[in-house]
């Protein structure tokens, strides 16, 4: 790693941990109702919906609840975008967004995924960015936060037949937390450079000619490739460039702080109008990671016990030190072929600079790596840079750091659930190992917990793995690759890692808005969703029945870093070795046929 690189790396922490204690407070209040200030609103929101906010509910009710509200979030945007050609604010006249990808976006930005299989300013009317996926990021970002509190209090909490009221915490989550901090961020990225306006797209005369390759495409729209797999193209030149406008900044606020991801366009954080300098891309990497930290804070003050917190939080940043340090790394080492191309001296120039391919010179090499491994740690998504383009072991990092199972600070809510789960996990392993029952702040982990457990880690690797053997096998699925080879394998296992784990990113080029895949990826996304939160929500009912254990000598601490090391080893261990096998088929084959100039 390069000087900039360790300096961008330590600045960035240590802003992330200054600010995540005051917001990890503030959230605790927040969400156990202790904000006076916000009382009235809520009250007023409870009367006009019937809820009755002083009535908490047990688990099975409150899961209920959450698959109810999200289901008719995926009805509510499918409908959106159906009928967005007579909809308002649609200044480009945008058509009706196709079934199977109404179906895909709906299902993918109501389970926080937001995978794009589409150009949002060549797809998405105005009124469908705010009112279906803007709206959306709010509301399955809240979601996230409801489980995790949901899941805190079934800890906290002794002979307790509730984990709190659902509609409640989602009201609470939206108002107190995501909406202020998203319009502080949208002022910031406004003053920055980032467009805001309800304008008609705008055409004008560029100085230069543009000489450009066109893809052939067939009449479904997708393109066409000769005998050998190659896309076919012809050559096309233009002087005019179309200006996308729309109402940005809001919605890039909201992506960020919710780690949804969902670009306004299609080139998503690489572009100017929604990341225009390095100062807004930094902002907005600590934005990703902003609020899944204080969340960590959020636990140990709700359960009482603030080295808790910490010592979660401590395992994420550890784990997330490594992977970051990876991705600079092999980002920085470049591409060995290079020197094959008979220019020596500028080939070990480029390969001195590193792999600046598929990145943008306003944030180079070490900005894009750290926001690629942000983005995936925190299952956001959102990109700077395009994975495609990485090293294979550079592409490695944010394909392991999804299949961990988004938990390294991981999205909002999601991400500490998920490492609350692992918890659970590590110290049933270490009961086994010393002999005696497993506790973790002060309650059994017994059959139960184990079995929730089980079936909240194993969902996403059978999802993963079952849906990329099937997109290799079926015909249907090897058509949209356009690399043939370990790397087009490993398009679709990014693919398919991204979907059923909520992540969003993609590795690019993978041809994945056909029906075949818009139904796998949405299959992937619902079940990577909610076949989690399920069993969590059981988990959390069935600890707050449980009694309180006293501390006892035989106690094993949860805080010191005996326990982290033991955390970091068992989301290691039982996390990623699922997806060996299927790594060893796609970047690791790959990195061997490129240093070893196969």
């Amino acid at each position: 790693m390069t000087s900039h690189a360790w300096l961008l790396l330590g600045i960035f922490l240590a802003v992330l941990l200054l600010t995540a204690k005051p917001l990890g407070i503030y959230i605790a209040n927040a969400m156990e109702g202790r904000l006076r200030i916000g009382r009235p609103f809520e009250n007023l929101v409870c009367r006009l919906c019937g809820i009755r906010a002083d009535e908490e509910s047990n688990w099975l009710r409150y899961a209920l609840a959450l698959l109810l509200f999200n289901a008719l979030g995926v009805v509510a945007v499918y409908g959106l975008q159906r009928l967005q050609a007579v909809l308002p604010l649609n200044p480009q006249q945008m058509a009706a967004v196709a079934p199977d990808s109404a179906f895909n976006t709906a299902v993918s930005f109501v389970t926080n995924t937001n995978w794009q299989g589409y150009g949002g300013e060549s797809t998405m009317g105005y009124l469908v960015q705010m009112l279906g996926l803007g709206v959306q990021n709010f509301l399955s970002a809240a979601t996230g936060i409801a489980v995790v509190f949901a899941l805190i209090r079934g800890i906290a909490r002794h002979s307790a037949t509730t984990v709190g009221n659902a509609w409640v915490d989602l009201t609470r989550a939206t108002a107190y937390v995501l909406l202020p901090l998203s319009v502080l961020m949208a002022l910031f990225l406004a003053g920055q450079g980032v467009i805001q306006n309800f304008s008609p797209y705008r055409d004008v005369t560029t100085v230069e000619t543009t000489h450009y390759d066109a893809p052939r495409l067939d009449a479904s729209g997708q393109p066409l490739k000769d005998s050998k797999g190659n896309a076919l193209t012809d050559p096309a030149e233009t002087r005019v460039q179309t200006l996308p406008m729309g109402p940005v900044a809001s919605q890039e606020a909201i992506k960020m702080l919710g780690t949804n991801g969902g670009g306004f366009f299609n080139a998503n954080s690489a572009h100017p109008y929604e990341n225009p300098t390095p100062l807004t891309d930094f902002v907005q990497m600590l934005a990703i990671f902003l609020t899944p930290a204080a969340l960590c804070i959020s636990f140990g003050r709700v359960v009482g016990d603030s080295r808790q917190g910490w010592a979660v939080l401590a395992a994420m940043t550890l784990m997330f030190v490594l992977a970051a340090w990876a991705a600079m790394s092999f980002e920085q080492q470049g591409n060995p072929q290079l020197a094959a191309l008979g220019v020596d001296q500028a080939a070990s120039a480029l390969q001195a600079g590193g792999n600046m391919e598929g990145k943008e010179a306003r944030f180079g090499i070490a900005d894009s790596a750290l926001f690629a491994t942000v983005t995936t740690a925190a299952s956001c998504g959102a990109v700077n840079a395009m994975h495609d383009s990485f090293t294979p072991l550079g592409g490695l990092v944010p394909l392991v750091n999804m299949q961990l199972g988004e938990v390294v600070f991981g999205g909002v809510g999601t991400g500490l659930y998920g490492m609350l789960v692992f918890a659970i996990l590590a110290v049933f392993i270490a009961g086994l190992m010393i002999g005696r029952t497993p506790e973790y702040l002060g309650k059994k982990i017994e059959a139960y917990e184990m079995k929730m457990s089980s079936i909240a880690i194993l969902v996403t690797p059978l999802l993963v793995l079952l849906g990329t053997a099937l997109a290799v096998m079926a015909e249907a699925g090897r058509a949209g690759i356009a690399n043939p080879g370990a790397h087009g394998f490993s398009e679709i296992l990014y693919a398919l890692t991204s979907a059923a784990n909520n992540n969003g990113s993609a590795f690019a080029g993978l041809s994945a808005n056909t029906p075949f895949y818009n139904v796998l990826l949405a299959v992937a996304m619902w079940f990577g969703r909610f076949g989690v939160i399920v069993p969590v929500l059981a988990m959390a009912g069935s600890l707050a029945a449980k009694k309180r254990i006293p501390t006892g000598a035989g106690t094993m601490p949860t805080h010191g870093p005996l326990f982290v090391t033991l955390l970091i080893g068992t989301v290691l261990l039982v996390g990623l070795l699922n997806y060996v096998p299927a790594l060893a088929l796609g970047p690791v084959v790959e990195h061997l046929m490129l240093w070893l100039g196969a």
